[in-house]
C-alpha cells in the first residue's frame, strides 16, 4: 500500500503511456490493414495526453525537476534566499491550486450541460474528470519537495578563484 501512495501518479502514468502506445498501434494497424482508422482513438489519445501531462508534472514536481530559475536566489544571503523560496512556494502552490479549481468548475459545467464527446458519444467529463485531483496531487508532491529542499542545508557558493 505504501508502493501505491508514494509512486502513484508514476503508476497511473505508466498505465496510460503503455494503454495509449496499444490503442495507437492497433489504430495504425487496423488503418494500413482495412484502410479504415478508429474514429474514436484520437479523441482518447488527446485526453489522455492531457492527464499524462498533469500526472507527469506531479512525478516533475516531487522530484524538483519542474522549471525554476534559481539565478536571483542563489544570489541572495542565504536568509534573504529562504524568504523568496518561501514566496515561490506560496505562488506556486496557488496557481496550482487555482487550476484545480477552474478544472473543477469546468468538470461541473460539463456535468451540468450534459455535453457528449464528439467521437465516442460518452459524457464529455469523463475525460476532465480526474484534472481537478492530478491538480491536487502536483501541489502535494510539489509541497513534499519544497519541505525537503526547505530543510536540507543551503550549499555555500564557491569562493571566487585566486582569493
Amino acid at each position: 500500500m505504501r508502493f501505491i501512495l508514494r509512486d502513484f501518479e508514476k503508476i497511473v502514468c505508466a498505465v496510460l503511456f503503455l494503454g495509449m502506445t496499444l490503442l495507437g498501434f492497433a489504430n495504425v494497424v487496423v488503418r494500413y490493414g482495412t484502410h479504415y482508422s478508429f474514429a474514436a482513438s484520437e479523441e482518447i489519445l488527446t485526453n489522455g495526453f492531457l492527464l499524462l501531462t498533469v500526472f507527469g508534472a506531479a512525478i516533475a514536481a516531487r522530484r524538483g525537476e519542474h522549471l525554476a530559475v534559481t539565478l536571483v536566489q542563489d544570489a541572495l544571503p542565504p536568509r534573504l534566499a529562504q524568504g523568496v523560496f518561501a514566496l515561490s512556494v506560496l505562488l506556486s502552490v496557488g496557481l496550482l491550486a487555482a487550476s484545480a479549481w477552474f478544472s473543477w468548475a469546468t468538470l461541473m459545467n460539463l456535468m451540468d450541460n450534459g455535453m457528449r464527446s464528439y467521437a465516442l458519444g460518452v459524457p464529455a467529463w469523463w475525460y476532465q474528470a480526474a484534472l481537478p485531483f492530478g491538480f491536487a496531487l502536483v501541489i502535494i508532491r510539489y509541497l513534499q519537495h519544497a519541505a525537503q529542499t526547505w530543510r536540507a542545508p543551503r550549499a555555500e557558493p564557491p569562493a571566487a578563484p585566486g582569493v
